[in-house]
């Protein structure tokens, strides 16, 4: 009898919620209490919302979640909380998983909950179910498959390809990756798979 497939979690396919969203939105500002709505989207077309209401203190904070997923209102808060920052220059904010209670910077969607990875020692990222071989192939070509995506970041709305007349750092690395991948042939790439 053949082995069971398993087919793991993939925390890359799942909505997330993660502190950086919060900072975009200016949810997190000190002493206010905000209200909006955070929305997923994918290749444009929105897959998902989210009503996310904060209070934010000095150096605490909850916000409060509320949703609907598979027919079912979810209402619920999580806490924030801060640490100061390794290079002293202000506060690092974080959840506090209402699951594990552990703290983090991201919340995964599981089992219709905002919790942590953790709570799902089975999960995986797209790229810990990809085989050795591919992975192996990834290292050396892995530019040429992601230039498209290099251009995408390059050419948005505010990149800074130049400060004080010197390229950015994230600018030359952009560069230096698109010239990795321009150096394969699409002959080379052919042969690859063709292998």
């Amino acid at each position: 009898m053949p082995k069971p497939q398993t087919f793991p979690l993939l925390f890359n396919e799942v909505k997330q919620l993660s502190i950086t969203d919060l900072k975009k939105l200016k949810y997190l500002t000190k002493n206010t209490s905000t209200k909006g709505v955070l929305r997923w989207k994918s290749n444009g077309v929105e897959i998902g919302s989210i009503t996310i209401q904060t209070h934010i203190f000095d150096s605490s904070g909850t916000t409060t979640l509320i949703y609907t997923s598979n027919g079912t209102d979810y209402n619920y808060t999580i806490d924030l909380v801060t640490i100061p920052s390794n290079i002293g220059n202000g506060l690092l904010w974080y959840f506090i998983c209402p699951h594990t209670h552990t703290r983090c910077r991201k919340l995964y969607l599981i089992s219709e909950r905002f919790i942590h990875r953790s709570a799902l020692p089975s999960g995986m990222y797209t790229t810990q179910t990809h085989s050795k071989k591919w992975r192996n192939i990834e290292k050396v070509y892995g530019n040429y498959f992601d230039v498209d995506e290099y251009y995408r970041e390059l050419y948005k709305k505010h990149f800074k390809k130049y400060y004080n007349g010197k390229p950015t750092k994230r600018y030359s690395k952009l560069m230096k990756r698109i010239n990795d991948a321009q150096r394969f042939d699409v002959h080379e790439i052919e042969q690859l798979f063709l292998m």
